[in-house]
């Protein structure tokens, strides 16, 4: 069985680390014990551990709930919000049409 870690890069587990860590400072900037949290988001208290560890083997709906029950979901509406893709946004502009049209001769002769 290959494991989810061999196929993934550095900069993901940095992110998924750095998220984690976030999540673990704003519980506890609202007092809340991993306990609290688990009984809160109705996980466990060990998916809690793993989210605020950082592993990317956690689901993202479990992470969502995390979100939610510390009043963080509102900035989830940004991510990968198309109207912020500034990179995309730029592919798109710098796309020609690629389709060719081609005018054809009206015959009107009659």
């Amino acid at each position: 069985m290959t494991s989810v870690k061999a196929f993934q890069p550095e900069e993901v587990d940095q992110i998924a680390r750095d998220l984690g860590a976030r999540i673990s400072t704003a519980r506890k900037r609202r007092q809340l014990r991993q306990e609290d949290l688990a009984n809160r988001t109705g996980l466990s208290r060990s998916t809690i551990q793993a989210i605020e560890r950082g592993e990317v083997t956690c689901s993202v709906g479990a992470l969502f709930n995390v979100l939610w029950t510390l009043g963080l979901s509102n900035e989830l509406q940004i991510i990968a919000d198309p109207g912020l893709d500034q990179g995309g946004l730029a592919l798109s502009l710098s796309k020609e049409k690629k389709r060719v049209v081609v005018r054809r001769r009206v015959n009107d002769d009659f």
